[in-house]
């Protein structure tokens, strides 16, 4: 019998998803471990709505969807911000840092495969569940898996291909919003890594009590002026989105297009019309993207359809935590390592974790809950999304073309 659904309206998603930011805020203040693992906020409060949703399922035959409408809105206003906060210094920094962390990111992507066939194999699993174990998955995630789980049905006689990949890249997701804080406090503490002591101009991750003993007022203008500047960023992203999928038939993430073009107007306008209010690095700019990002995240975790992971046995399981320990064991022995062994290190581990386990917005929120604790890393900030949602993106479907071939 097929549950009946209980649609939540967008509305009324957006206002929960408030809610369940505030009660994750309220957990990390009375409980000292999730701020010393640098846990996010929001990642503590939409776990425990996920459970509320499967409890709602498991006693009363309702699985709980979610109008998601407003959640793409919010994942495109914090990547233009972090384009906009992307000074041409921090680009030319980064240089060096992203070719290492995408090489790094593509040597990964193997070994991520290897182990799920591996230990499939090794487990008896039918023949096809291991791409869906591996990259399609984790580093694929959600949306990759829809995409290539019918064609994974079709050619390995898998009726049950998209279950176990939904299954799968929702086990990922809740792993890496757990362990990549963790990673990190784990190297600031061994290597004793700080950030910054100080930092003039705001970035994401602001603390809540931040700017409250300095002068640092945020108007309405202020506010407006940012969100116009954003807006006009996505338009154009929207637009250029559209031209190149016409032209060349290649589609690239939206958020990807915006952060591109955020990064080319911030780094041109304000040398052109030097008297042009510019939001980079300002306080309304960095409460925006906080608020989107929190927000954001809220809402993915309070609408993972926990019941799903029902259909993976334990040798499924199995091989996910195979998958997790190998990942830690990959951040804390190469990656750490070859990213310098500093505190710009450490919070890319965390990041790292989205990248090899869960998503782009998953890496990007427990980067922000280490900055938040221990100072600014804005390179970071940069490159670690141009690699994880931009180059890894068509190298993980080559990789799985060759997989199924």
């Amino acid at each position: 019998m097929i549950p009946a659904a209980l649609a939540v309206p967008g509305f009324l998603t957006f206002t929960i998803s408030i809610v369940v930011f505030f009660l994750g805020s309220g957990l990390n203040r009375a409980f000292a471990p999730l701020r010393r693992w640098n846990i996010p906020e929001a990642v503590t409060g939409g776990l425990i709505a996920a459970v509320a949703t499967l409890v709602i399922y498991e006693a009363f035959g309702r699985a709980v969807s979610f109008d998601l409408g407003a959640r793409d809105v919010l994942l495109l206003y914090f990547f233009t911000g972090i384009g906009l906060n992307a000074r041409l210094g921090d680009l030319v920094a980064g240089g060096w840092p992203l070719v290492t962390l995408l090489l790094l990111t593509l040597v990964y992507l193997v070994l991520q495969n290897v182990i799920a066939i591996g230990s499939s194999a090794l487990l008896g699993l039918p023949e096809g569940v291991a791409p869906l174990l591996g990259s399609v998955s984790l580093v694929g995630g959600h949306g990759t898996t829809i995409a290539w789980a019918p064609l994974i049905a079709e050619r390995f006689g898998l009726p049950n291909a998209l279950e176990i990949g939904i299954a799968s890249a929702t086990l990922g997701l809740v792993l890496a919003s757990l362990a990549g804080g963790p990673i990190a406090g784990f190297l600031l503490k061994r290597f004793r890594l700080t950030g910054p002591a100080t930092d003039p101009e705001p970035v994401i991750g602001l603390d809540a009590q931040d700017g409250t003993s300095r002068n640092d007022k945020v108007t309405h203008v202020d506010i407006l002026s940012t969100v116009l500047v954003l807006n006009v960023a996505i338009l154009i992203g929207y637009a250029l989105d559209t031209l190149v999928l016409a032209e060349t038939s290649i589609k690239l993430p939206l958020f990807v297009v915006c952060l591109l073009v955020a990064i080319v107007l911030t780094n041109t306008l304000p040398r052109i019309f030097p008297r042009l209010a510019w939001p980079t690095r300002t306080r309304a700019l960095a409460l925006i993207s906080d608020l989107s990002l929190n927000v954001f995240l809220a809402m993915s975790l309070m609408s993972m359809q926990l019941w799903t992971l029902g259909g993976l046995g334990p040798a499924l399981v199995a091989v996910l935590a195979i998958q997790t320990v190998g990942a830690v064991a990959f951040i804390l022995l190469v990656v750490f390592p070859l990213m310098g062994r500093n505190y710009q290190a450490a919070v890319l581990s965390a990041g790292f974790t989205g990248i090899s386990l869960g998503a782009t917005p998953t890496a990007i929120a427990n980067m922000t809950a280490v900055t938040k604790a221990n100072g600014p890393a804005p390179t970071a900030f940069i490159i670690l999304p141009l690699v994880s949602a931009f180059f890894i993106d068509i190298a993980n479907a080559i990789t799985i073309s060759f997989m199924l071939n």
